[in-house]
């Protein structure tokens, strides 16, 4: 009787011993499943969150009742010849990192030379613009600092006139308000050679510089993206006086 229940106490210690080392974890184990500190995990999940997205460009384009495009030429003996764009269409964008550019698109079929419909025709015709073979005078600026249009300076850009393109200049004036663009007009002026564009009719008749204007106000997007459309047409505004004939 006695060794029975000594055997069976010899049992139940072997049981109790195997349990306990199937239970028990290796030191190794321990620190594998110990609690991270708050740190760590806050490193991983820094790791592991998405960036956020890119800020995506932004368009405004131009106001049509105070957009104005321009250009004036000088006879041989000091005439001055004054036409205008009517059709145009083009914007400014704001890019992802702030800067912006401009953008505008001319239509050489709609220009107007004053009051003078004979002008206006010379001006679309073969020897000069030809409207037919290049529809379209094109320009696009570098990227430039925002401020540029508040302070005036340099604004830098392909101009594509007449099938030729070219790195060109114009100079904006200093700002008469806070806002340029939105409170009040930014207006820009530059002068190209017409023998650099192939603009070589009645050579003898006016001279080599074509200066144009830009005078631009823009319309409010309310910081959405827009695609670019062609403004639509507008009347023209009438000029200081008839260009004079001789």
């Amino acid at each position: 009787m006695i060794r029975c229940i000594g055997a069976g106490l010899a049992l139940m210690s072997v049981g109790l011993v195997a349990q306990a080392g199937v239970q028990q974890s290796s030191p190794a184990e321990t620190r594998a499943w110990a609690p991270r500190p708050a740190e760590t995990r806050a490193a991983e999940f820094r790791a592991t969150d998405a960036k956020p997205p890119e800020p995506k460009p932004v368009q405004q384009g131009f106001d049509p009742e105070h957009t104005r495009f321009s250009f004036e030429l000088r006879t041989r003996w000091g005439q001055r010849i004054a036409g205008e764009f009517p059709r145009y269409d083009g914007e400014l964008t704001i890019l992802a990192d702030g800067r912006h550019q401009v953008r505008i698109r001319l239509a050489t079929a709609s220009v107007v030379v004053g009051e003078s419909e004979r002008y206006a025709r010379m001006a679309r015709g073969e020897r000069f613009f030809n409207a037919p073979r290049y529809p379209f005078i094109e320009f696009l600026s570098e990227p430039h600092p925002a401020d540029l249009a508040r302070t005036g300076g340099v604004l830098r850009g392909r101009l594509t006139l007449h099938g030729v393109s070219r790195i060109e200049s114009f100079v904006l004036a200093p700002a008469a308000c806070a806002k340029p663009g939105e409170d009040c007009d930014a207006i820009a002026h530059g002068s190209v050679s017409r023998d650099d564009y192939n603009l070589d009719g009645w050579q003898l008749a006016l001279g080599d510089r074509v200066r144009f204007t830009m005078q631009v106000r823009l319309q409010s997007t309310q910081n959405k993206l827009i695609p670019s459309k062609p403004a639509p047409p507008r009347t023209p505004e009438p000029f200081p006086s008839r260009v004079p004939t001789r």
